[in-house]
């Protein structure tokens, strides 16, 4: 497992070789370490800006070269996001390397959690509020097929189902409450109140009954998160999801 002195040292080292690099224009620190917030589980977060000159996917995949050679990385994936591209990273000692290469004319913080390095960033717009109407669409979608699958004895899938359907409901609180809920985050930071309403509907068994009994309050929680903030919704919703409360 690696240690703090091994993340600051890769992450001195990246900096530094991206500053040596004049196919990058700027480069962040993003994530915890932007906040003085890391602990000892934390990641490598950087941002760095590409120039308009040059050929952003040459400069990805010399990068990747790059960890591979020095740092012998096990694998990694891609995730895009508006402009950016975020290339992630695993090396052998459990540490993961998150890297975004933006345009230079888009590079920027969206979040608090941006501290420049060298270059310049440009002010972007705060994102509004994360409109809730796919979300709320997965939700009902996993709520009837998690009914479905308890009818058909697809125990596993519903288990699956019901697990998913408690995070759709966590992340439209926190698009509520203003919280981040990509990859979960801000779930530990939700009232205590919801957090201590959703744990009953934790699976216990595989048992039909205990299935049903967790959609349930899973469902329940749902529509009355949905009702916060379109009460017509949530009581137009009410009457195909009462197929799965109990």
């Amino acid at each position: 497992m690696f240690s703090e002195s091994d993340r600051a040292r890769v992450r001195a080292s990246l900096l530094d070789r991206a500053e040596g690099d004049a196919r990058i224009v700027a480069a962040a620190i993003t994530g915890s370490a932007a906040l003085d917030a890391e602990d000892r589980w934390s990641d490598v977060d950087l941002a760095f800006g590409v120039a308009a000159s040059a050929d952003r996917d040459e400069v990805i995949a010399d990068w990747t070269r790059t960890l591979e050679r020095e740092f012998r990385t096990v694998h990694h994936w891609d995730l895009p996001s508006m402009e950016s591209l975020f290339r992630v990273f695993l090396l052998p000692d459990g540490l993961e390397v998150d890297i975004s290469f933006t345009p230079e004319t888009a590079f920027g913080a969206y979040t608090p959690r941006f501290k420049l390095v060298f270059g310049s960033s440009r002010e972007l717009p705060t994102p509004g509020r994360r409109p809730g109407r796919e979300l709320v669409g997965y939700a009902w979608h996993h709520a009837l097929h998690a009914h479905a699958s308890i009818a058909r004895g697809e125990s596993w899938q519903a288990v699956q189902l019901i697990s998913i359907l408690r995070g759709n409901v966590f992340a439209l609180a926190c698009t509520r409450l203003g919280l981040p809920a990509a990859v979960w985050k801000g779930f530990d930071a939700l009232p205590p109140e919801l957090r201590e309403r959703l744990e009953p509907s934790l699976v216990a068994s595989l048992a039909a009954a205990e299935l049903r009994r967790a959609l349930s309050i899973c469902t329940e929680a749902l529509l009355d998160e949905i009702a916060r903030d379109d009460p017509r919704l949530a009581s137009a919703l009410a009457s195909p999801l009462g197929v799965c409360i109990v």
